[in-house]
């Protein structure tokens, strides 16, 4: 059974987006059938005719050699006739024999190529009904393989038709299909692929219905985790004013777990809830005016935290100080410290991240941050950014988290229309950029000049 993976079908597909593949891939799939159902047809037309030239051509060569082993004359008229798709009767006007026919009719046979088994009968007046009839099977030796009818071919109500032969083709149907196989076999593709299509689409919209529930049964649970976890964080603050809490340092250590703990909660709730918000594109963005470098120097202190941590180091490269940007202030700060987090997390040693500002042209600036820590393999950059993805690493768990990080960063830029690159080898640290475009510097604010009483009463 073809299977897909909970995530492949995010919201970010759409109904519209569905419906639109659905309904082209009907287009598609009607037109090829459409174009099929034509070329077979055409097909079995073509060769139709040309059986039934064969046989046409290939009978009137039988009755002119009866003629000639004969010697009497054909009727210039109505000398063949086809009554059906398989039953064709020859007017010769005369008696002639039925080892002379088969021999005629073999003759003729052969050289229009002709290889079926026929049924052949002859009508006789006296009894006034088709006799002398066998079944003749082709065979290249000069012995025919014949046996005799176990029923007698229909006579011709013509009354002109008086001394006559029958011939029946029983096997041209599957004569004509036999030379259509190239057809039919493209025929059999095409259904297996309307087959495949058909099952995939099913297996598509099962996979949404399932992704959807999936979705919502995390945004509820994410939403509802928010009111115990705002209580457990109110209490634990009441906790740690405590002087009671204070004097026991136990205590107190216990409670500052409990709050980093529920910190470091809530913050993996609120990635939740601010996918599911990018998911539904229902993420509004709060544009405006920022310096990149003083967006970067006020949130350092915060950063150079979660480093020192690790007792690591931070370097703060801003070739650009005052880089002005359009962008989303708070958005742009958690990019910033998902990018540091994940450089913290896999650092091999002691962290080295640098975050650097350059400008690569007048029209746009490269925030990039990059560190030290085990790199990415090749084979795994591709779906880094990828919702739920992380780095295959066997059954070792010693890095912490869910995979959102970097998917929630390259949403981010998607929003902002930003190019967000990677450049990582194994062992050898992860430098990611981003390119936003610059604008020019705000106006500086005007303050109201105030006129002082003294100024009032030297005007008047």
């Amino acid at each position: 059974m073809l299977f897909l993976p909970p995530n492949y079908l995010s919201s970010a597909m759409k109904n519209s987006v569905i419906l639109r593949i659905m309904v082209l891939g009907a287009i598609s799939i009607v037109s090829l059938l459409a174009i099929q159902t034509y070329w077979v047809i055409r097909t079995w037309d073509l060769q139709e005719r040309e059986f039934n030239r064969k046989v046409n051509q290939a009978l009137r060569d039988a009755a002119n050699d009866l003629s000639a082993m004969n010697s009497f004359a054909l009727p210039t008229q109505k000398l063949v006739e086809q009554l059906n798709s398989n039953y064709w009767v020859v007017n010769v006007n005369n008696l002639f024999e039925a080892d002379d026919l088969e021999y005629a009719l073999r003759k003729a046979f052969e050289k229009q190529a002709l290889k079926e088994t026929y049924e052949y009968g002859i009508f006789d007046c006296s009894s006034d009904q088709m006799v002398q009839g066998k079944v003749v099977k082709y065979s290249p030796s000069e012995q025919q393989q014949t046996q005799t009818l176990s029923q007698s071919l229909p006579k011709h109500d013509d009354s002109d038709f008086i001394y006559y032969f029958g011939i029946k083709f029983p096997g041209r149907t599957a004569n004509i299909l036999s030379n259509m196989w190239w057809v039919i076999g493209f025929t059999a593709l095409v259904l297996v692929a309307v087959a495949f299509f058909i099952y995939s689409m099913r297996v598509i919209l099962r996979q949404k219905h399932l992704s959807e529930l999936q979705r919502d049964f995390i945004n509820n649970m994410t939403h509802e985790f928010k009111t115990p976890i705002s209580t457990i964080n109110i209490s634990t603050d009441v906790f740690l004013q405590s002087q009671a809490i204070k004097d026991d340092k136990r205590l107190n250590r216990y409670a500052g777990i409990i709050k980093e703990q529920v910190m470091r909660l809530n913050t993996q709730v609120e990635k939740v809830l601010q996918l599911a918000k990018i998911e539904r594109d229902n993420i509004e963005l709060s544009l405006e005016a920022l310096d990149l470098g003083e967006l970067i120097h006020g949130i350092s202190p915060s950063i150079e935290l979660k480093v020192n941590e690790r007792q690591g180091i931070l370097h703060l490269d801003l070739q650009e100080e005052h880089a002005w940007i359009l962008a989303d202030k708070l958005h742009l700060t958690n990019i910033i410290h998902n990018l540091v987090d994940n450089g913290v997390k896999y650092s091999k040693g002691i962290p080295d991240i640098r975050i650097s500002i350059k400008r690569t042209d007048s029209r746009h600036v490269v925030l990039s941050v990059q560190d030290n820590g085990v790199g990415i393999p090749r084979e795994h950059q591709k779906r880094i950014f990828d919702k739920f993805y992380r780095v295959p690493t066997g059954n070792v768990h010693n890095v912490k988290g869910f995979g959102l990080g970097l998917f929630y960063v390259k949403e981010i830029c998607k929003q902002h229309k930003w190019d967000l690159s990677l450049y990582s080898d194994l062992g050898q640290g992860t430098l990611l950029t981003i390119s936003i475009p610059t604008v020019a510097a705000p106006p500086a604010p005007k303050f109201p000049v105030e006129i002082s009483a003294h100024s009032e009463s030297s005007a008047e």
